[in-house]
């Protein structure tokens, strides 16, 4: 499973998937097309489906150029966030597969819109799964809550996101991890983990690198919003509940000027 960046727009991230002996390939938000035509031209890869995390434009805009392009091309998304060229609906638990061995599974992780789908990825190979989470899990970050609750976030975020294998390796929508860590930092200023990460982060910037994935497990060691759950971490916020810190923390992020 060769997974593959392509920077798109301002900061966005669409991600080509290859099964590396089938050469068959998906796509995530491909926002782009004719980026990925060309990243998919340039490996022999053989475009079979589009994954769409959500219904933003920054996402989901590309997807009807992509059809023309490839006409025979799969466009998924979820089933009540009215995805721009959807052919195929999703629900929280359906599963896919494209390749030898790739497996797909369609996780509904709302709140920054209403039908978000996370897309956790596993194959027979010996490496470490992967989770492609749109806008809902940033590096160190989650996304506003457009749509949705702290309580749906809290889920998605938490439970549904937290339950994965702590190496699953995370690859959201946008390159916003520096700005994410250096906020994390006034949350948790003490927080070691923190600052290597954010040193690394403008390290791999300045050489115009992307600082993701990251894991699952190194999001629960760095990520305020996936740390809610740490009574330390409440109190830090002046709350008494995880979801009560999330929606406190998420209001600071709103309003911090960093």
């Amino acid at each position: 499973m060769k997974i593959v960046h392509i920077p798109c727009l301002e900061d966005n991230y669409a991600y080509l998937i290859v099964d590396e002996s089938t050469r068959e390939a998906a796509v995530v938000d491909p926002v782009e097309p004719a980026k990925i035509i060309a990243a998919a031209n340039e490996i022999g890869a053989d475009l079979k489906l589009v994954l769409t995390t959500h219904h933003h434009w920054d996402h989901a805009g590309g997807n009807e150029k992509l059809k023309q392009l490839v006409p025979e091309i799969k466009v998924y998304g979820g089933s009540i966030d009215n995805v721009k060229g959807c052919t195929n609906k999703l629900e929280n638990g359906d599963r896919l597969s494209f390749g030898a061995d790739i497996k797909i599974l369609a996780l509904h992780t709302p709140c920054h819109t209403k039908g978000h789908i996370s897309y956790f990825l596993t194959s027979n190979e010996k490496e470490d799964p992967a989770v492609f989470t749109g806008d809902t899990l940033f590096i160190a970050g989650c996304g506003k809550f457009f749509e949705g609750t702290a309580e749906q976030m809290y889920e998605s975020l938490c439970v549904t996101l937290g339950s994965l294998p702590k190496p699953t390796r995370v690859f959201c929508g946008h390159e916003y991890t520096e700005k994410n860590l250096r906020f994390a930092l006034t949350v948790e200023p003490e927080n070691e983990k923190i600052k290597q990460k954010l040193l690394w982060a403008q390290k791999q910037r300045e050489a115009n690198l992307p600082t993701i994935p990251s894991t699952i497990a190194e999001e629960f060691e760095t990520n305020p919003f996936m740390r809610v759950d740490l009574p330390e971490i409440q109190a830090k916020v002046g709350c008494r509940s995880p979801i009560e810190a999330l929606k406190e923390i998420r209001r600071l992020k709103d309003t911090w000027k960093g």
